[in-house]
């Protein structure tokens, strides 16, 4: 009898820790919900050193760690559960995930493929973790996703997170509509769900700005739903960022409130500092953080005292901490303005203008919007003016051109007069040619057509200018304001008449072209001298002709 009670006492308090162990399975799997990963993973270990068997807290402490970006201590969590129990189809699909994020495809579908046919295709958990697997990774195949997750919800019809990871694969293809119907599902499910309304909000969003008033009321949902959910307030705290730095503030609060206590969010609150144009205070928050944050610093902590560092105008401090960033940040969340800031500061130190260039290209290569691209290599640009090197500038103003598709005067002139500068007159020629057929009404296309024509040929005797200035003479005879144009005609003229004595052989033309000058300008002394010059030639000349006419012939006699 007292044998059969023992029995019972170990059977209820099995049970009871089962269940003990179940309700903080649910914990860590809200608190990655919530992506709050250091609760997650707290809880997690906890319950894995404490039943190292439980496939499912062992699988969903592996998923905490890849979220952490530990996929080798994740790896090394899933391989030594399969050595115990090398069946656990649970944590041979979380074992797939680990093989794509290491871009081993064939192995991940060998791996999916097992755990599928260990559990003959009935298990929705083992068919959700596949799917969640393909579409979190790169490199995930979403026609697979997708096929994995109808099957599991056609398993199981009452588990929202099946249809959030379809949702989240359909929006990964593009297609929206299918996608809000899979959020529906799930908010079908759990009213309440906070993600699902947020993810809806997400795809009206990316519609563009006219859609704000859709997508902002799925955010507010979200918020009333949960107001504990620290994604939606992460997100709405980014998107007034550049916008409304007040609302940001706000919305950053909200976050740090609701979130775990991290070196992201520490993170954040540097970056609003930065925002707030308090350079120096958000330099003094990131290192507090870097210092506090232990194994796991967030790259972009790094990120924020180089552009910190930047706008201070200290350069070798701003390079450090970049090239720290780029170092240990993933590469898929450095973006377009990261590498065209980091170009601009490696410019200011000679011997980096390849790797400048290449960042550059990158960005512009990433960046969608016109604006940003333009942006992008008008900053180069800019940075090699104020080095005066205007051969360089006058390249990158003309990359400005080739990716605007309006582009304006104010573009050609900076790329076609930073080439003159630079003495490239060919390349000033070619720019301005676009710059005359695009304006044909003003004259400053013609006319720096011409004087880039006339350094080409330097010695005048071709004419290759002619052309060039045979336009700005007639533009500027019939101008309105001939005083404004006078010394564009005067150089014209100035050319014609050089074209007319070097080039023809022409001193009459040269002197009229000359007298028209000094109409114009009756005091320009250079004019005057050459007429003199030229006059004086001609009557030598004629003296000559004279005198040889006149001088008789000497004979020679013959003795």
């Amino acid at each position: 009898m007292r044998k059969i009670k023992r029995i019972s006492l170990l059977f209820v308090l099995l049970i009871a820790g089962y269940g003990l162990f179940a309700q903080n399975i649910n914990d860590g799997k809200q608190f990655l919900y919530y992506e709050k990963y250091n609760s997650a993973l707290t809880n997690l270990n906890g319950i894995v050193n404490a039943a190292p068997t439980n496939v499912e807290a062992v699988y969903y402490l592996g998923q905490t760690m890849i979220a952490m970006d530990n996929i080798s201590g994740a790896k090394a969590l899933y391989q030594k559960t399969l050595m115990a129990n090398p069946n656990a189809a649970l944590i041979l699909a979380g074992m797939g995930h680990v093989a794509l994020l290491e871009n081993n495809a064939s192995d991940a579908r060998s791996r999916f493929e097992t755990a599928i046919s260990l559990t003959k295709g009935k298990d929705a958990n083992v068919l959700n973790a596949i799917g969640k697997a393909n579409v979190n990774a790169k490199n995930g195949d979403l026609a697979y996703a997708i096929e994995k997750l109808n099957a599991a919800s056609n398993i199981n019809k009452k588990t929202a997170d099946i249809f959030l990871n379809l949702g989240d694969a359909y929006r990964k293809q593009t297609d929206g509509a299918n996608a809000q119907l899979s959020y529906q599902s799930a908010l079908n499910i759990d009213p309440n769900n906070a993600r699902a309304s947020f993810m809806i909000g997400r795809i009206y969003q990316t519609q563009g700005y006219s859609q704000e008033p859709i997508y902002m009321k799925y955010y507010n949902e979200a918020i009333q739903k949960d107001p504990k959910y620290p994604p939606v307030y992460e997100w709405l705290s980014a998107y007034y960022y550049n916008r409304d730095i007040n609302k940001s503030k706000d919305f950053l609060d909200k976050y740090i409130a609701v979130a775990d206590a991290n070196s992201k969010s520490c993170y954040y609150q540097a970056a609003y500092l930065y925002a707030a144009n308090k350079n120096q205070d958000a330099i003094n928050k990131a290192n507090d953080c870097i210092s506090t944050g232990g194994s796991n610093i967030y790259p972009k902590l790094y990120g924020v005292e180089a552009y910190a560092y930047n706008k201070l105008g200290d350069s070798l401090n701003s390079k450090k901490y970049f090239e720290t960033y780029f170092q240990k940040a993933p590469a898929d969340s450095l973006g377009p303005n990261d590498y065209a800031t980091y170009a601009r500061v490696l410019l200011k130190f000679p011997g980096n203008e390849t790797l400048a260039s290449g960042y550059v290209d990158k960005a512009v290569m990433m960046d969608t919007l016109e604006s940003d691209k333009a942006e992008f290599i008008s900053g180069i640009a800019n940075s090699y003016l104020a080095k005066k090197d205007f051969e360089n500038a006058g390249l990158w103003f003309t990359k400005v051109i080739s990716v605007k598709k309006n582009f304006g005067k104010l573009d050609l002139y900076n790329a076609g007069y930073n080439y003159y500068r630079a003495s490239n007159y060919k390349a000033s020629d070619s720019v301005f040619a676009i710059y005359t057929q695009k304006y044909p009404d003003d004259m400053f296309g013609p006319d720096m057509q011409a004087r880039s024509e006339a350094f080409i040929d330097s010695l005048g005797t071709t004419g290759l200018a002619k052309p060039s200035y045979d336009k700005v003479i007639q533009m500027a005879l019939v101008a309105p304001d001939k005083e404004k144009v006078k010394a564009q005609l005067i150089n014209a003229y100035r050319y014609m008449a050089g074209y007319a004595y070097n080039g023809k052989k022409n001193k009459e033309e040269a002197i009229d072209y000359l007298d028209k000058i000094l109409v114009l300008d009756p005091t320009d002394q250079m004019a005057a001298q050459t007429k003199k010059a030229i006059q004086g030639s001609k009557e030598k000349v004629k003296t000559a002709e004279v005198k040889e006419k006149t001088t008789p012939t000497k004979t020679k006699i013959k003795q």
